[in-house]
């Protein structure tokens, strides 16, 4: 077989993947893969592993749901954690057995990492790919060390991220976030207002307590109380809450005596069209900073965990901010209340601010503007760009 041959079978070849993720933003990002991958390679590609709705919509059939994992904080993960050793075993036992050709785990290390060190315990030669990093650059760069030892390829968000595992002796690629592409989802705001019946010019903030049943535990009670203040100073204010199926119950439960009307959405298309809709927005730390960014939603970013779990990271944490756009722009852009701090009057008084001064919601789209140029918006899509590093990578054998 000559050099050409060799190469026309390679590209012709089937391909098994396995993609493992642990929660809803995994899942999100894991569909962004899928898709790009399928652009790239067809119908060549058998999906397998463990997602969520999104990954399940491009083909994936889960092993398993996502419920069990998804948590977060020492207080919930402690007794979750005999269920989730029994699914680390369960997804590493799968990959071992179908042998994959690469075995792609997404963010959530406390879970994907431990599948993967599982993984490469059982057979060094299956391959393993991390597909958004723990950021270790920010807390425990010991960390990197060790991951050298059970992943073959980093696909890294951010450009500096490629130098930093170097120096460790980790493989790293530069792709690009994946929420840039998110950004072209923000459509259909004035829809919205009309069929929830909210007036054009109603105040609207936009809530966005987390996803994890931790963040509706710690996070949604001072949101309420953030929210009964400033119902006291912007007449006809408006709330809108998007959430997740799986704790959507919860989430009405919390929400039963809110002080101002109130929509739940459940949903990434009202996701995005609440984030259009929205003159402000109160969220807490995470992914969803960096989509309301991108979408240049003027915000404050909120964040509290239990008390131990705390007390334990201020020890580990090396960086001054905890949201993404302030991380990468090495100023508050954006306010943000961590903890102690994270008490109804501050976010009330921050969020207030926004919805009174112009110019202090001008200032933050700039910035965020600034953050998207970042992150490498207009750019090829990081999707796509991960993909086609993610299928180089497998084909190169």
């Amino acid at each position: 077989m000559n050099a050409a041959d060799a190469s026309a079978d390679a590209h012709s070849k089937k391909l098994n993947l396995m993609l493992v993720c642990g929660e809803p933003s995994g899942d999100a990002l894991g569909a962004q893969l899928m898709a790009g991958i399928k652009q790239l390679a067809g119908d060549r590609v058998r999906f397998t592993g463990v997602g969520g709705l999104a990954m399940a919509r491009e083909g994936l059939e889960s092993l398993y749901p996502l419920d069990t994992t998804a948590v977060m904080g020492l207080r919930e993960v402690v007794p979750a954690i005999p269920a989730i050793l029994r699914r680390v075993k369960q997804a590493v036992e799968f990959a071992v057995q179908t042998r994959p050709d690469v075995v792609v785990v997404i963010d959530s290390p406390d879970f994907t990492h431990r599948v993967a060190r599982g993984i490469k315990k059982r057979d060094p030669a299956i391959r393993t790919v991390d597909y958004v990093a723990p950021q270790v650059w920010a807390s425990r760069a010991y960390r990197a060390k060790a991951m050298a030892g059970y992943f073959d390829l980093v696909l890294a968000l951010f450009p500096f991220e490629v130098a930093f595992f170097d120096k460790f002796g980790l493989k790293a690629a530069f792709v690009g976030h994946p929420v840039i592409e998110r950004a072209g989802k923000v459509t259909g705001g004035d829809a919205l207002r009309a069929r929830l019946g909210i007036a054009s010019e109603a105040p609207l903030l936009a809530l966005l307590p987390g996803s994890r049943t931790s963040e509706i535990r710690f996070i949604l009670p001072v949101f309420f109380g953030a929210v009964r203040l400033l119902a006291g100073i912007i007449p006809g204010l408006v709330t809108v809450l998007p959430t997740m199926p799986h704790v959507a119950d919860k989430v009405r439960a919390a929400t039963a005596d809110w002080p101002t009307p109130l929509h739940i959405l459940e949903g990434e298309d009202d996701k995005y069209a609440a984030f259009d809709a929205a003159d402000v927005a109160l969220a807490a730390s995470g992914t969803v900073t960096a989509e309301l960014a991108l979408a240049h939603t003027p915000m404050v970013v909120g964040y509290k965990v239990g008390g131990l779990t705390y007390f334990l990271s201020k020890f580990l944490m090396t960086v001054k901010y905890i949201t993404l756009i302030n991380i990468l722009l090495d100023r508050e852009a954006v306010p943000e209340f961590l903890q102690a701090s994270a008490t109804p009057d501050n976010l009330a008084l921050a969020v207030g601010g926004l919805f009174s001064d112009s110019g202090a919601r001008g200032k933050q789209v700039e910035a965020m503007k600034e953050f998207g140029r970042l992150l490498g918006e207009g750019d090829e899509a990081p999707s796509l760009r991960a993909a086609r590093v993610l299928l180089e990578f497998v084909e190169r054998g």
